[in-house]
């Protein structure tokens, strides 16, 4: 075999640069000393001293972890650890105009996993008020004679406030990062598909059933999407 066409099926191992080097040392000690959010760091010319690199090295490396939220700069202090934005990158690139088909489809599959494992904590924090405020939004969705976008529209201020619901915050925010992706996926849709379980339906059992037929009729009502993924 010719040294090209090793080239071409096995390609160079690439080489790690000093900063890749430091990053991963810095990253291993914050967890070896268990660092917690506001603890300073060592400076600048210590961390290089100690791991015998220049400080544009290290600078190089903490800005690395600055832009990954896990450290920022503090008056009088320095750097300091600090609790990381886990979503931010996320958010900034969850855009279905810059995402591929393949991808899309793979988030939408998380929303809908996500949406059936709700029901144990709703029914740990659901309020009288929070499904009277549910039941007003899916009474106000009548869509006779209204187009899509009134459609998506329904989808997320109704699954909006399931999720507000749970109490959890980070779940309520990655379900609105969602919601483009899920607006995206309607809009494929040649003729709408609803699931046998409306969401007055929905509101009903979440008032006075139990959390199996909760989850039951969340099934019952994604079904049009479990379908469609089945033909995928």
């Amino acid at each position: 075999m010719s040294k090209n066409d090793l080239i071409k099926d096995l390609g160079p191992i690439a080489q790690r640069t000093m900063a890749d080097v430091v990053e991963k040392e810095l990253r291993e000690y914050l967890k070896k000393k268990s660092f917690k959010p506001g603890d300073a760091l060592p400076s600048e010319i210590e961390l290089a001293e100690a791991l015998g690199v220049s400080r544009n090295v290290v600078r190089e490396a903490l800005s690395r972890l600055r832009m990954l939220g896990m450290i920022e700069s503090r008056k009088r202090r320095g750097m300091v650890l600090s609790t990381p934005d886990i979503l931010g990158s996320f958010e900034r690139v969850l855009d279905p105009l810059i995402i591929d088909d393949s991808t899309l489809q793979d988030i939408f599959e998380l929303r809908l996993t996500l949406e059936m494992g709700l029901a144990d904590i709703l029914y740990l924090r659901k309020t009288k008020k929070d499904i009277d405020e549910l039941e007003a939004i899916a009474k106000s969705q009548d869509s006779k004679g209204k187009g899509q976008t009134f459609r998506i529209n329904n989808e997320i201020a109704f699954h909006g406030k399931i999720y507000e619901i749970t109490g959890n915050e980070t779940l309520a925010r990655f379900q609105n990062m969602l919601l483009p992706i899920f607006g995206y996926v309607i809009s494929l849709e040649k003729v709408p598909q609803i699931g046998k379980v409306s969401h007055i339906d929905l509101v009903n059992i979440l008032r006075d059933g139990s959390k199996e037929e909760f989850r039951q009729g969340m099934l019952e009502h994604l079904k049009p999407h479990f379908n469609r993924l089945k033909k995928a």
